[in-house]
C-alpha cells in the first residue's frame, strides 16, 4: 500500500510498471487518474486551481481509506497519489491503482477509493477563472456515489 501526498506530477505508466513488476499473481488492474478540469463552475472555464491541505491529516486520511479498501477487497497493492498546489486544466490531479487477483475487486475498490477521496479526502479547491477566485462546494452528487459504501 503506498499513499503520496505531492505537489509534484507523476507518470501513470511508470507507477503502474513499478507497482506490477514481477506481481504474477495479479490478474487485474484498475487506474483511474483524475485531470483539472477547464470548466466547472466557471462562466469562462477554470484557469488555475489551487489545493491546499494539511499535510499530517491529508496523510493519515488516505492512509485510512486505502486501509478501508483493503479490508473490504483481496488487493495485491493499492496506489494513491494525489496532487497540491498550483494546477492548470490538464494537469494529473489524483492516481489510483488497483491490483488483486481478480477484476472485480479491482473495480469495486478503484471505485470505492475515487468516491472516498472525493467526499472524505481533506483537500480545499480554490478555482481562478478571468480573475475570479471561488473555494468548490461539495456536491450532494458526490456524496450520493459515496453513500453506496456505507456499510
Amino acid at each position: 500500500m503506498t499513499v503520496r501526498v505531492q505537489r509534484e506530477d507523476f507518470d501513470t505508466g511508470k507507477e503502474l510498471d513499478r507497482m506490477t513488476a514481477g506481481q504474477t499473481q495479479i490478474g487485474a488492474v484498475v487506474t483511474f487518474t483524475g485531470l483539472v478540469r477547464d470548466f466547472a463552475d466557471a462562466k469562462d472555464g477554470v484557469q488555475r486551481m489551487t489545493l491546499e491541505h494539511y499535510p499530517g491529516m491529508t496523510q493519515r486520511q488516505l492512509e485510512t481509506i486505502v486501509a478501508e479498501a483493503r479490508h473490504r477487497w483481496p488487493l495485491d497493492d493499492c496506489l494513491v497519489i494525489h496532487r497540491y498546489g498550483e494546477l492548470m486544466p490538464g494537469d494529473r490531479i489524483v492516481l489510483v491503482i488497483t491490483a488483486s487477483a481478480h477484476r472485480q475487486a479491482a473495480f469495486e475498490a478503484g471505485a470505492f477509493l475515487v468516491d472516498w477521496l472525493k467526499t472524505k479526502a481533506p483537500f480545499w479547491k480554490l478555482e481562478e477563472d478571468g480573475g475570479q477566485r471561488r473555494w468548490v462546494e461539495a456536491k450532494a452528487s458526490d456524496d450520493e456515489a459515496a453513500s453506496r459504501w456505507n456499510r
